[in-house]
């Protein structure tokens, strides 16, 4: 097979352009969900959702793009990459559409769902399409720029999301897919190669199948168990059980397939598989604090989505900063004394979370969240790169994956874990305050603090009120301090994972760039 034609650089940079747009549309919906959270809890505003319920509405579209990441790329081999991203984008346009309109939380999930869909035949593709388009130094450089639309994104999102919800109905957060997709499916049309690997990857079914029923069965325990505040009920332990199970299987069943979409082979190596174990866990955190500080600012603060959004912007401006920074540092002292601190500071500053209140002053959660954004940007980039190049060049696409995957499937978890443990600790906090609160309004005001603040507002005790103002204080410290300890954790598993300064390998010999040149992908018109 023949190595496809060097496009223009003037094509070159209109698809990198476009590539970009398509990168914003999934950072965009994952920011611009965090804020709309509290709206959807009402249940004047919103859909009067449960925790469990917005649990399911974040993590089912993550759950969903773990899990057929993976498969995509396997997807984009066979009917050209190009192809699978248009597809994806319609899909991600439609479910945009459902979502806006769904009347209640169940509907809402299942658009989420179908939106995780239309972001795993995104990603792939896209990233495809961009390492297919440069060559050279000029895919360093290409990369580089196309990862600032991830803080662009981060930062847009919250904003957006505010400007929304102030004028608008909730459900204009997710209308505003639909423009920049129709942008984005223009240009890829009239300016994008469908691209197409010559070596057809096998579409793995079964793999998809153990997948998702396990990661599904093993978030549903762990969210019921938020729900019952009971480890030792069927409905937990079962699910739970069966989710791991599922699980396993899926890992057999990769071991013993020829061409695997997820190579747990991969993970066996110790700089990749606990890099990718650490990055997993940092991706729990980040998620369950992100999932925290959406009902921190806009429910216990009071906070209008819009001051929400803006208060929220430190964080994406840090992780811009700290992302170019880390990989200064990197370049001058290595990625283990650089890495591991940065880790470490991150896991502290969500500890310190603990110790916000009611009263605590804006410019102190500001300072905090930049130093979160800072610390985890300076992470998550250098740690990214170091890890897909300590594999052979020709294993770059299934390590791609790999990380992807583990790194959805730790948000999935850390959504599910973070909300359980906000909703245990937070009915026990409030208990002792329903007392005076009729019998048949309790069970509602157990839910959550904004369930709380609406029964309040009916039966006019402004005490209940405050009194789930604090108990939902009570559960952030609570789920800051166990998050804190996780991160650690991740921090103890990067420093054992990674090589001492000074002990670099060169993950591809000369040897490997031969037979990776005789799989240069090719593209059709």
């Amino acid at each position: 097979m023949t190595a496809p034609p060097t496009l223009p650089k003037s094509r070159q940079r209109l698809i990198l352009a476009v590539l970009m747009v398509c990168s914003l549309l999934i950072w965009l919906d994952n920011t611009v969900l965090s804020i709309t959270l509290e709206t959807l809890a009402d249940p004047v505003r919103g859909l009067g959702a449960s925790p469990a319920e917005l649990q399911w509405a974040t993590g089912a579209y993550t759950l969903v793009f773990a899990t057929l990441m993976f498969t995509a790329g396997a997807m984009g081999d066979s009917f050209g990459h190009r192809n699978v991203l248009a597809i994806g984008l319609v899909i991600f346009a439609g479910a945009s559409i459902w979502a806006a309109y769904a009347g209640d939380a169940g509907q809402l999930i299942a658009a989420r769902a179908a939106m995780g869909v239309g972001a795993a035949l995104i990603m792939p593709a896209n990233f495809a399409i961009l390492l297919w388009t440069f060559t050279g130094p000029g895919r360093a450089t290409a990369i580089a720029i196309s990862s600032t639309s991830t803080g662009v994104g981060m930062a847009a999102g919250p904003v957006l999301a505010g400007l929304l919800l102030g004028h608008f109905w909730w459900g204009s957060v997710f209308l505003v897919n639909v423009p920049i997709i129709v942008v984005a499916l223009a240009g890829i049309i009239f300016l994008v190669p469908n691209f197409r690997s010559p070596t057809v990857r096998p579409v793995d079914p079964a793999g998809i199948l153990l997948s998702i029923s396990g990661l599904a069965a093993l978030t549903y325990g762990l969210i019921r168990a938020g729900q019952v505040d009971d480890w030792s009920r069927w409905d937990v332990a079962a699910p739970t059980a069966v989710g791991l199970l599922l699980l396993v299987a899926f890992v057999l069943v990769e071991l013993k397939t020829k061409e695997p979409s997820f190579d747990p082979r991969l993970l066996a190596q110790r700089m990749f598989g606990g890099g990718n174990a650490s990055m997993a866990l940092l991706f729990f955190s980040v998620a369950a604090i992100t999932f925290y500080n959406a009902f921190y600012m806009q429910g216990a603060l009071g906070y209008s989505p819009m001051k929400a959004g803006l208060a929220n912007v430190p964080t994406a401006v840090g992780a811009v900063v700290g992302a170019p920074l880390g990989a200064r540092l990197v370049s001058r002292w290595s990625l283990r004394p650089v890495a591991v601190p940065a880790l470490t500071v991150a896991a502290f500053t969500m500890g310190a979370v603990g110790f916000l209140d009611l009263h605590t002053p804006l410019v102190w959660i500001e300072i905090l969240l930049l130093a979160q954004g800072l610390s985890v940007g300076m992470v998550m980039a250098p740690v990214t790169g170091a890890l897909i190049s300590s594999l052979p060049l020709e294993r770059s696409g299934a390590g791609s994956a790999v990380t992807n995957t583990a790194r959805q499937v730790g948000s999935v978890i850390g959504i599910a874990v973070g909300g359980t443990i906000m909703s245990i600790a937070y009915r026990g906090a409030i208990e002792p305050s329903l007392g005076d609160v009729p019998e048949a309004l309790q069970d509602s005001a157990r839910v959550s603090a904004e369930q709380a603040r609406h029964v309040a507002a009916t039966i006019h005790q402004p005490t209940l009120a405050q009194a789930a103002d604090h108990a939902f204080i009570h559960a952030m410290h609570v789920g800051a301090f166990w998050i804190m300890l996780i991160t650690l954790v991740a921090a103890a598993v990067l420093l054992v994972s990674l090589p001492a300064a000074g002990k670099k390998k060169d993950p591809t010999p000369e040897t490997d760039h031969e037979e990776a040149r005789s799989a240069e992908p090719h593209s059709t018109a």
